[in-house]
């Protein structure tokens, strides 16, 4: 359609979603500017994020926490490359398994059935090397955590902030 302000594009689970044009020209002048900065690796974030992912409306109950869950399939630093701005997040979600199996991703990857929780965004293929907002859900849950607060508290601050 000619003109429009918005342009359609495919969320993770192939369902249209429509984005403003502005929104979609920005995150991809963002992106192309990562690729081109000397020195710099190439990061998927910005353009790819914003295409492959949305937001979840309305409610979104968080899984209980399975028992024994350990970080034994949390990706290293190792298997992360080149995705260097995703270590520090990866390396908090390793300490705190426990909590982050029991909060729900606010991305839209939660929508995939192989996904439990937002634990499940840093194990496999690892949604979160390139996923902006799983990365701060689980760096605030590590923060929030280390702050002494319990796993609803946790939960609340991270609907607040990305639900």
């Amino acid at each position: 359609m000619r003109g429009a302000p918005y342009l359609e594009t495919m969320t993770h689970a192939n369902r249209p979603r429509l984005i403003p044009r502005r929104q979609f020209l920005a995150a991809g002048a963002a992106a192309l500017a990562g690729l081109l900065a000397p020195g710099r690796p190439a990061s998927a974030t910005g353009l790819s994020s914003m295409l492959c992912h949305h937001r979840r409306t309305g409610p979104h109950p968080h899984p209980a926490p399975r028992p024994g869950i350990t970080a034994d399939k949390v990706l290293t630093r190792e298997q992360l490359g080149t995705f260097a701005n995703a270590y520090d997040a990866f390396d908090e979600v390793r300490q705190i398994p426990e909590i982050i199996d029991g909060i729900r991703c606010n991305c839209g990857c939660a929508d995939d059935p192989s996904f439990y929780s937002l634990l499940s965004c840093y194990e496999g293929e690892g949604m979160a090397r390139i996923c902006e907002i799983c990365q701060g859900q689980g760096r605030l849950a590590f923060r929030l955590h280390r702050g002494g607060k319990t796993l609803d508290e946790i939960r609340a601050a991270i609907d607040a902030r990305f639900g």
